[in-house]
């Protein structure tokens, strides 16, 4: 049996203690970069879900602007969402929207749709997606109703035609 206090077997202890050391050492490194990658990945997340937000007010917009544009054109909303691409009521066929947009809370195009108060027609549409939004506030003036939402579904993206010349029935004496 060895002695304890020969210079060979304190070499021995001490090289052991400092392996011990590096391995407690690389655990805590291991530890700090998960906690920093998970971090980044909810920093990356909520980036990701505020530019879909701004896609969406883009393309729901376009959409109502394109059943804006079919709706002056006849007087009627466009019973599907194609007739926004060619609209061939006239002699020269109208593109309202260029392409069909995809709902960018789904990434298909499953848009709700919303259809006119008589059942013909579509007014509008709204994303399917049912996540709560990051947007609360500061919404343009037509999107307005979209503050405090509680789903992506409720964002309507409606077109309702202002009525020319309509006058408020006075009230009878």
């Amino acid at each position: 049996m060895e002695n304890p206090s020969t210079p060979g077997s304190r070499m021995n202890a001490r090289h052991a203690f400092q392996a011990g050391f590096t391995y407690i050492g690389l655990l805590v490194a291991v530890v700090i970069m998960g906690l920093l990658l998970t971090i980044v990945s909810r920093i990356w997340t909520v980036t990701a879900q505020r530019e879909r937000e701004t896609e969406l007010l883009f393309a729901g917009d376009a959409i109502r602007v394109a059943i804006a544009g079919y709706f002056a054109n006849g007087h009627q909303y466009p019973l599907s969402l194609q007739l926004l691409l060619a609209d061939d009521r006239s002699p020269v066929p109208k593109r309202h929207l260029r392409r069909l947009y995809p709902d960018p809370m789904t990434g298909s195009p499953d848009w709700t749709l919303i259809y006119a108060p008589d059942g013909v027609g579509i007014m509008g549409v709204a994303s399917s997606s049912t996540r709560a939004p990051i947007k609360r506030r500061n919404f343009p003036l037509i999107d307005v109703a979209f503050e405090d939402s509680d789903c992506y579904c409720e964002w309507q993206f409606v077109y309702v035609p202002r009525r020319v010349g309509y006058r408020k029935p006075a009230a009878s004496p």
